[in-house]
């Protein structure tokens, strides 16, 4: 090692801390994505050695907990007062918005045993919004799975789709994969991809609107049935 890097890595371990370290992972992981993430990589990509790691967190799993928490952090969360839908609107919203900066992140967000202060506080705001709409508990509990699940789930179909956030991309990608298929074998795939997707102004985001909307939409009419049942 040269007395240069020596002193590099010097300058930085002196300005180390932890939350330069869940950051540095966060950059990591953005770039390279999680399953490459190892205590030797982060201090490399840091410039640091990899047991100064170990003065800020005990080990992978305290890093992944801190860059989850930052995560959670970024998120938007539904204001304190105002209608509820459009909280829950928004916050779904900028959820989408969050994981598609750091689509690593969609599977391990609610799968942390050690949460930090921002996704408890993140996750009580979420529930305070919901207890606003006046509906039943279970409907509530129904509502909090659901469009939680409707937005991980669409998060991570966007990262899996073969194509960007362009038409053009959309457009290559789908002459590639189902133009060139037997029309007599696949027929509907063909046809969809003709009559819709090919088509000018598609754009395979607007469905999350579409599908959000349908889950509130449900719970209100849930709620409505439970009333005239009564």
């Amino acid at each position: 090692m040269t007395d240069t890097t020596t002193a590099e890595r010097s300058h930085v371990r002196g300005s180390l801390n932890r939350d330069r370290v869940l950051h540095g992972a966060l950059e990591f992981a953005d770039r390279e994505g999680i399953e490459p993430l190892t205590i030797r990589r982060l201090a490399d990509h840091l410039g640091v050695k990899p047991m100064t790691i170990y003065h800020y967190v005990a080990n992978k799993e305290a890093i992944i907990d801190g860059m989850i928490d930052l995560v959670f952090d970024e998120i938007e969360r539904p204001p304190a007062d105002g209608a509820w839908r459009a909280g829950i609107r928004s916050r779904a919203a900028s959820l989408r918005e969050v994981l598609r900066r750091h689509p690593w992140a969609t599977p391990l967000m609610e799968s942390r045993t050690n949460p930090g202060a921002a996704t408890l506080g993140h996750h009580d705001a979420v529930l305070a919004c919901w207890y606003r709409s006046g509906l039943p508990l279970e409907l509530i509990a129904h509502g909090l799975a659901v469009v939680d699940a409707f937005v991980y789930g669409f998060a991570l179909q966007e990262a899996a789709l073969p194509f960007g956030d362009h038409q053009g991309d959309l457009t290559e990608a789908a002459e590639e994969i189902i133009l060139p298929l037997p029309t007599g074998e696949h027929p509907n795939l063909v046809r969809f991809t003709q009559e819709h997707v090919l088509q000018p102004g598609y754009d395979f985001g607007r469905s999350f609107d579409f599908g959000l909307d349908l889950i509130l939409d449900g719970l209100e009419a849930a709620a409505r049935r439970d009333e005239d049942a009564r």
